[in-house]
C-alpha cells in the first residue's frame, strides 16, 4: 500500500519522520504520471486549503487521477465557513459536552484533533465524531465554554506551520497510527493484490453471513490475489487503509453501518452496501413507489398516514392484510391483521412512531423465492420456506431464539426465467449493488414482497446451486471496480 504526503514546502516534515513518500505539492501538481498505474492514498498536509490554492488543486486533481486523498475539496469548502457547517455543530456540541465529566474542569478555549484522535482519551468520542463529519488531517477547534454548556465557535484546519513542536509530534505519532495497521502473518503467502475489509459484528443473532461463511470465501478470495480482513464498528477510523468494503452486519441508515458505507464512499472505494442503496431499500414506502413506477409487480398496497385510512386499506385489500413499518428488517415490524380491530389497534400504536405505513394484500404462499442480483446480473435463485405453524420465514418468538423456516436452493437453470427477470428489473431500480429480492410466486403472476440491500450470503445456504462461482463473482466485483482504467 502507497501512501503519498503532500506538503507546501519540501522542509515541512523531516523525511525521516514518516517512512512514507513525501513530496511538495508543487510537484504533485507538475507531474500527473507520478504514481501512474497505483492507487495511492494521498495526505494532503499544505498550508493552504483555499480555493484554487495549492493545496486546493492537489486534492481536485488527486481525484481525477484515481487517488484517495484526505482532505477532499468537499472538506475544504464545507470548512470555509460556519454556515457550511452549522447542521453539524448540534451534534458535535452534544459529544464535546459529555467529555466534560472526564475532563475534570473547564474546557481549554481550543484543541487539536489530529486524524480523529485528541490530546488525551479524554477526548475519543468526540474527535472521532469530528473526523467522521471533516475527514482531515489536522483540525482546531475554538471552544466558548460556560458553566452548563460548552458550543463551538470554528473548527479550521491547523497547518503544519501554526503548530507548536509539541502538537507535531503529537501530530506524527497519530500520523503513524493512521497509516498503520496490523498485518496478518503472511509467510508463505502470495502477497495480495488489494485487501478487503469486511465489517461484521461477531455477537448479532442474525447476520447476513456467519463468519464461517466469510471465512469460506476469504480463501477464494486469496487465490484471486485479495485478502479479507474482519473488522467491527471500532474500525472507522482505520477504513482508508483497506481497497474495498463488505457490510455483512445488518444495515440501518440510523447506526454505525451507514457512517462505514459513506465513508467507504468518500474514500471512493467499492462497497457494498453502497449509502444510497441503504437508503432506498431500508423503506418500504419508498420502495412501493418505485416499484410501481417501472412497472414491477408489487401486491396491492394501501399507503397508511392517518386513521383515515384505515377503512380505505380494509376495502381495498380485504382481511387479512400484512401491516409494515417503513424501516422493518428481518421479518421485524411485519404483522399481519386477521380484521378491522387487530388493524385499528396496531396501526394506531405504530403510527405513534412512523408518519407513513404500508398496507399489503395478503399473498400465502409457502415459501419466498429469494433472487440474488450482483451487478444487474443474477448471482443466485433459493426458496426460503416458511418459519414451523408460520405465515413468515422468520417467526419472532415473545422469548427465544427467532424460528427461521428452511431452505431450498436451486441453479439459476432451474429458476423460472420470469422469476429471475422479474427480480433483475427491481434490482436495477436500486442500483449496481448486491440485493436479495423476495418474490411471491402465484398462479396470478410474480409479485415483488421487497428489495434487500444485505442480503444473506452463507456457504451451504445461498451459495448450494452455484456453488463457489457465486464467491468468485463477488470478489470480481469488487475487482472490476477496483481496476476500471481512468477517466
Amino acid at each position: 500500500m502507497t501512501w503519498v504526503i503532500l506538503t507546501g514546502r519540501q522542509n515541512d516534515i523531516d523525511q525521516v519522520a514518516t517512512p512514507h513518500k513525501i513530496i511538495t505539492n508543487r510537484d504533485y501538481l507538475a507531474h500527473p504520471a507520478l504514481f501512474r498505474g497505483q492507487r495511492p492514498k494521498v495526505i494532503n498536509l499544505s498550508n493552504n486549503y483555499g480555493y484554487q490554492s495549492r493545496g486546493y488543486y492537489a486534492s481536485l486533481l488527486a481525484g481525477s487521477r484515481g487517488h484517495r486523498v484526505i482532505p477532499t475539496v468537499e472538506t475544504m469548502i464545507d470548512l470555509s465557513e460556519r454556515k457550511l457547517y452549522e447542521h453539524a455543530l448540534p451534534e458535535l456540541e452534544l459529544a464535546l459536552n459529555k467529555c466534560r465529566k472526564d475532563l475534570g474542569g473547564a474546557f481549554p478555549a481550543k484543541v487539536a484533533i489530529f486524524f480523529g484522535i485528541g490530546p488525551s482519551k479524554v477526548w475519543d468520542r468526540f474527535a472521532k465524531l469530528l473526523f467522521d463529519w471533516f475527514r482531515a488531517p489536522a483540525l482546531e477547534v475554538h471552544i466558548k465554554d460556560s458553566a452548563e454548556w460548552a458550543s463551538i465557535r470554528k473548527i479550521g484546519f491547523l497547518p503544519l506551520a501554526r503548530m507548536t513542536e509539541a502538537e507535531e509530534e503529537l501530530f506524527l505519532q497519530c500520523l503513524d497510527t493512521y497509516t498503520n495497521r496490523e498485518w496478518r502473518d503472511t509467510k508463505g503467502r502470495t502477497p495480495a493484490r488489494y485487501t478487503f475489509a469486511t465489517l461484521v459484528d461477531p455477537h448479532e443473532e442474525l447476520p447476513p453471513s456467519e463468519i464461517s461463511s466469510l471465512r469460506y470465501w476469504a480463501r477464494i478470495a486469496e487465490k484471486m490475489g485479495v485478502e479479507v480482513e474482519p473488522i467491527t464498528k471500532k474500525d472507522l477510523a482505520k477504513l482508508a487503509n483497506y481497497d474495498a468494503l463488505f457490510i455483512r452486519e445488518t444495515t440501518s441508515i440510523s447506526n454505525h453501518t451507514y457512517r462505514f458505507a459513506r465513508r467507504a464512499q468518500q474514500e471512493g472505494m467499492p462497497v457494498i452496501d453502497d449509502p444510497l442503496s441503504m437508503i432506498r431499500c431500508t423503506n418500504k414506502v419508498y420502495l412501493n413507489e418505485l416499484m410501481t413506477y417501472n412497472k414491477v409487480p408489487v401486491p396491492p398496497t394501501v399507503m397508511i398516514a392517518g386513521t383515515s385510512d384505515f377503512e380505505v386499506a380494509a376495502q381495498t385489500l380485504g382481511f387479512p392484510l400484512v401491516l409494515k413499518i417503513p424501516d422493518s428488517s428481518f421479518s421485524r415490524g411485519v404483522k399481519k391483521c386477521e380484521n378491522m380491530t387487530e388493524l385499528t389497534k396496531l396501526a394506531t400504536e405504530w403510527l405513534e412512531d412512523s408518519d407513513l405505513l404500508i398496507a399489503q394484500k395478503f399473498i400465502p404462499t409457502e415459501y419466498d423465492w429469494r433472487v440474488g442480483v450482483l451487478g444487474g446480473q443474477p448471482l443466485f435463485a433459493v426458496h426460503y420456506l416458511m418459519a414451523k405453524k408460520h405465515w413468515q420465514i422468520v417467526n419472532h418468538k415473545a422469548s427465544g431464539k427467532p424460528d427461521q423456516g428452511g431452505i431450498k436452493t436451486f441453479t439459476l437453470k432451474q429458476t423460472p426465467p420470469h422469476v429471475v427477470e422479474t427480480a433483475v428489473k427491481a434490482a436495477k431500480c436500486i442500483g449496481d449493488g448486491l440485493y436479495g429480492v423476495d418474490l411471491k410466486e402465484t398462479k396470478d403472476g410474480v409479485f415483488v414482497i421487497e428489495v434487500n440491500d444485505n442480503p444473506n450470503l452463507d456457504h451451504g445456504w445461498e451459495d448450494s446451486g452455484e456453488k463457489d462461482e457465486l464467491w468468485v463473482r463477488l470478489t470480481q466485483w469488487f475487482l472490476e471496480r477496483l481496476e476500471r482504467p481512468e477517466k
